[in-house]
């Protein structure tokens, strides 16, 4: 028999599961693919926005959009049209419900867990499929597949972090070449990122008049130490800097962002006698807060294109 046997909600950039469907079924099949399900939570972020796990009598598909995946559990046999349609119905009802603020600061797992009850309707409607009754356009679903089928996963793949081969990132198939780790998309930005991006450039502007104010008075004045003003320009392009790693994603992200504001600090030190505390606090305050915004801006997967 062809059904829908579970289905769940997870967090792309860390694996941690936001809500899921109440699972009856206790069986050994069922406890292998509950840990296909965890292995998956932990790639998400490496894999395309749409995919398909083959596992013997089960698949397991999902997507990715916004910075959240949406999976679920099903019989070989059922209809792999319907399967992303129940995932895309799950995405559209779950982007409409929370907001983005609320699912990238969730820190407990299951904190949608009433989103169980949308799932189990819904899960009920398409096992039901002579009675399913939906605004979906299936022809339509059925050509997007057809133009851009999910990637295959394959199980020997999906335990690469456990020994096995690893496939890069670039080379999936199935839903054409995917951009290179620098032009991956990032998540949306949130209201603190703008804040942070903002003052990281006051301080940049800040830095790059008391620079050229520090030159006309080297000019002036002979006995003027030249450091102060490559400490002040120093510390406009690590600020500069800073913006640039919170708006494009590059190798070594998080890295860079933390050698950037130690950057910062060392400058701030440099010129503790040009400066009172309170400029001193404000500077490395906002360093450190670019820095936190940096680290929680994650890449997300593409935004699936569905036509329904």
């Amino acid at each position: 028999m062809s059904m829908i046997l579970s289905a769940s909600v997870v967090r792309v950039r860390d694996g941690l599961p936001l809500s899921a469907s109440t699972d009856y079924d206790q069986s050994m099949g069922m406890q292998e693919c509950r840990k296909y399900f965890k292995m998956l939570s932990k790639k998400l972020s490496q894999l395309p926005d749409r995919c398909t796990l083959k596992t013997g009598q089960y698949n397991i598909n999902f997507i990715s959009s916004l910075g959240v995946s949406y999976m679920m559990l099903c019989t070989e046999n059922y209809p792999n049209v319907l399967a992303f349609c129940f995932l895309d119905e799950l995405q559209k009802e779950f982007i409409t419900t929370y907001n983005m603020m609320k699912t990238n600061t969730a820190i407990r797992p299951y904190c949608f867990i009433e989103f169980d009850n949308f799932i189990q309707r819904t899960k009920q409607r398409y096992n039901n499929t002579r009675s399913l009754s939906t605004k979906m356009n299936l022809a339509d679903m059925q050509t997007e597949i057809k133009l851009r089928p999910p990637y295959q996963i394959s199980v020997s793949e999906l335990g690469s972090a456990n020994g096995f081969s690893h496939v890069p990132v670039g080379e999936y198939k199935g839903t054409g070449k995917i951009s290179a780790a620098p032009h991956q998309r990032l998540e949306p930005v949130t209201l603190p990122g703008i804040v942070s991006f903002v003052l990281s450039l006051l301080c940049g502007a800040l830095n790059l008049i008391r620079g050229f104010h520090a030159i006309e008075s080297l000019l002036q004045n002979e006995g003027e130490d030249f450091s102060y003003v490559i400490a002040f320009f120093l510390g406009t392009a690590a600020c500069l800097y800073q913006c640039y790693l919170f708006v494009y994603y590059t190798g070594w992200r998080n890295a860079k962002s933390f050698l950037t504001f130690g950057l910062i600090c060392l400058c701030n030190m440099y010129l503790y006698e040009l400066r009172n505390l309170w400029q001193l606090f404000f500077h490395v305050t906002v360093g450190a807060f670019s820095t936190l915004q940096i680290r929680l801006r994650q890449p997300q997967g593409k935004s699936p294109d569905y036509n329904v």
